[in-house]
C-alpha cells in the first residue's frame, strides 16, 4: 500500500510539471453539477450546485494553455482573466452563498440583470465559450499531432468563439492567427521534462474526458437561465 501510495504521488508530481496535468488535476477534483431534489407539501425544487473557486482555478490553467499558442490569443487570454476578475469579486461579496456558480446565475436572473454588459452571467458565458475553444483545439491535436497549427486553431475558433463574437475581434483574430507556432513548438512547450508524444498525446485525452462532461453541464444551465445565446458587447 505504501509503494502504491508512493507511486501515485510520484506520478501527480509528473502531472504537476505540465499545464495540461495540472489541468486534469483540477478537473478531476471538481465535483460535475449535481442536481438535487428537493420536496416540500407544496412544491418540488431542483438546487443545483457547481463549485465556483475550482472552476475558477481551471480556469486559469486554460490561460497557461492559450500562452504556448503565443500572441494569437491575447485578446481571449485578457477576455478569460476579467471574467475570472468579475466572478471572484461576486463570490468576495459573499463566499458562502456564492460558492455555487449557480447562485450567482440565478441571482441574477432574480434581479433582471444577467444580460447586462458587466454581469456576471455573461462572464460565465465566455468562461464557457473559451472552454469550448480548448476542447474543439484539443480534440483535433489528439486526433493528429501532426496536422497544421493555424488550421487547427482557426477551425476551433470558427466553431466555438467567432459566432459570438464582433466583426472588430474577429478580423483581429484572422490578424494574429499569423503568429500560431507550428505544432512540433506547440506540443514540446506542452510538455513536461522527458514526455514524449504519446504520454502529451494520452494526457490530452484524460484532459478531454473530463472536459466533455463539465461543458455539458454548464451548457445546460447557462441554457436554463436563457443567457447561452448572449453576443459580445
Amino acid at each position: 500500500m505504501k509503494r502504491k501510495r508512493c507511486d501515485m504521488e510520484e506520478a501527480t508530481k509528473k502531472k504537476k510539471m505540465t499545464a495540461i496535468g495540472s489541468a486534469i488535476e483540477e478537473l478531476s477534483v471538481l465535483s460535475i453539477a449535481k442536481t438535487t431534489i428537493v420536496t416540500t407539501k407544496t412544491e418540488t425544487t431542483n438546487i443545483i450546485s457547481l463549485p465556483l473557486k475550482p472552476l475558477l482555478a481551471f480556469c486559469k490553467l486554460i490561460v497557461q494553455v492559450l500562452d504556448k499558442i503565443g500572441p494569437t490569443m491575447a485578446v481571449l487570454r485578457q477576455d478569460i482573466d476579467q471574467n475570472i476578475q468579475r466572478l471572484e469579486k461576486m463570490w468576495e461579496t459573499d463566499p458562502i452563498v456564492y460558492s455555487n456558480l449557480v447562485e450567482i446565475l440565478r441571482k441574477e436572473a432574480k434581479e433582471g440583470s444577467s444580460k447586462k454588459p458587466k454581469s456576471c452571467s455573461r462572464a460565465a458565458v465566455w468562461l464557457t465559450r473559451a472552454m469550448d475553444f480548448t476542447l474543439a483545439l484539443l480534440q483535433r491535436l489528439v486526433k493528429d499531432m501532426s496536422q497544421n497549427m493555424q488550421q487547427a486553431v482557426e477551425e476551433s475558433y470558427n466553431l466555438t468563439i467567432k459566432p459570438w463574437h464582433g466583426w472588430i475581434s474577429c478580423a483581429a483574430f484572422k490578424v494574429a492567427l499569423k503568429l500560431v507556432p507550428n505544432n512540433n513548438t506547440f506540443i514540446n512547450v506542452l510538455a513536461g521534462k522527458d514526455e514524449s508524444y504519446q504520454m502529451v498525446q494520452d494526457d490530452i485525452r484524460s484532459l478531454i474526458s473530463l472536459l466533455i462532461p463539465l461543458l455539458s453541464q454548464l451548457h445546460s444551465i447557462l441554457e436554463l437561465y436563457e443567457v447561452h445565446k448572449l453576443k459580445s458587447t
